[in-house]
């Protein structure tokens, strides 16, 4: 669900961006906007670095996100018609995507291309995501500039616009850095990290889209779909899921917020205990006892004791969390920060097996402190780019043990052409 300045334009309620929407914005005229730029035919596939879309694409980014739409005749910046905007393919998506890497620095991810058509006249919207990461620069030759958007004109930036668009990007970064850190301080705080290892992740969308508040048929919708999203990353065998270990069917309200509160609680079964929680905002993050696991019925390793595929499965679960939740709130690009607490005395040891199945701890390094592993992550991307985001992030957490690789993860391979 989206909500762009076509559907601003006519009225429209947040959905999917379509022919019929656009047919009504053209009739209706619709002008020109900050947000919103008409153009005629598609840019050539080759030299597309050179042409203006890279500029257009900066401009809106620097402006705080917006389309792009070919296919559509203006006259004083005013629709006054549709006109084929010429071949779209996949080949040619990925070019466009490409140029807004390549020829933009800070590069512009998440570029979303709508392929239209109606009557035999094809136009492509492209839906530029706000940025934080501006000013976003378009380089020719040797020189530089910073396009925007001056309502329906793209100008070039002055220097003091530019500086205050570094000095934004920076509060910015501090912002992001300070939501994290108070998702992880609430996850870890009142965990007996003294006597058992806890796993905590958690991840912040770097532009949160406020919606209402999420009910809870809502919230009980994503954790449902969340299960079988996280078993494609990491089997069942695998290891042990926090997701089967939390109430999925009975989310409680927290502050602007939902929480899966743990099942394990019994004598038996508190070694895996867990805690979910979805926010309004579209942030998430998992506690999970990752230490003190049970080795057989009635033996159980030690507090500082770690296996790698408790690691692997914690944040196969609380990655699929964060997409599903993504896709209900309508958020893209995340900050994810993924720790383990351990207050004890005896150094951290993360566990590995042998090619038997058993349980090996001699390529460990035993860890006095271990450091949170940060990433971010497109919530939104292509499935298997985001399966590799996944195997990527618990290898880095896995690393860290001394541990080479995941055995869990496993993606597909990437095709050439991806």
């Amino acid at each position: 669900m989206s909500f762009t300045a076509l559907h601003r334009a006519v009225g429209a309620t947040p959905g999917p961006l379509t022919d019929d929407l656009l047919d009504a914005a053209v009739a209706a005229g619709t002008t020109e906007t900050t947000d919103l730029d008409w153009k005629g035919e598609l840019p050539p596939v080759k030299g597309l670095t050179q042409t203006d879309f890279p500029k257009d694409v900066a401009a809106m980014a620097n402006s705080g996100g917006g389309l792009i739409v070919y296919g559509v005749k203006e006259s004083q910046k005013a629709a006054t018609g549709r006109v084929d905007a010429g071949e779209c393919d996949e080949t040619y998506e990925r070019t466009l995507r490409s140029a807004a890497i390549t020829a933009i620095s800070p590069p512009v991810f998440g570029l979303n291309v709508h392929r239209l058509e109606a009557d035999g006249k094809r136009a492509i919207a492209v839906e530029v995501p706000a940025s934080i990461d501006g000013p976003h620069l378009i380089y020719r030759n040797d020189y530089f500039g910073a396009p925007v958007r001056n309502d329906s004109d793209t100008v070039w930036m002055k220097e003091r616009q530019i500086e205050a668009m570094y000095r934004a990007r920076f509060e910015e970064r501090r912002h992001a850095s300070e939501a994290l850190d108070a998702l992880f301080g609430e996850a870890s705080a009142g965990r007996d990290s003294d006597k058992r290892a806890w796993l905590i992740a958690v991840a912040h969308p770097r532009i949160p889209r406020f919606r209402d508040r999420m009910t809870r048929d809502r919230a009980r919708y994503v954790l449902s779909e969340t299960v079988p999203l996280a078993l494609t990353y990491a089997s069942r065998n695998g290891g042990v899921h926090p997701l089967e270990n939390v109430d999925l069917s009975n989310p409680r309200p927290g502050l602007r917020r939902w929480v899966a509160v743990s099942m394990a609680t019994g004598d038996h079964s508190s070694w895996k205990e867990a805690w979910m929680s979805i926010h309004d905002d579209g942030s998430v993050a998992l506690a999970a006892a990752v230490g003190g696991h049970r080795k057989s019925r009635d033996d159980y390793f030690e507090g500082w004791e770690v296996e790698s595929s408790a690691v692997e499965c914690a944040i196969a679960d609380v990655m699929a969390l964060l997409r599903t939740t993504a896709e209900a709130t309508d958020n893209e690009e995340y900050d994810v920060r993924v720790g383990i607490e351990w207050a004890g005395q005896e150094p951290l040891t993360i566990l590995t097996t042998d090619n038997f199945g058993h349980t090996y701890d001699g390529v460990s390094t035993p860890l006095y402190r271990y450091t949170p592993v940060e990433t971010t992550v497109n919530a939104v991307e292509p499935a298997l780019d985001y399966h590799w985001h996944v195997h990527d992030l618990a290898q880095d957490c896995v690393n860290q043990g001394g541990i080479s690789n995941v055995q869990t993860i496993r993606p597909p391979a990437r095709s050439d052409q991806q």
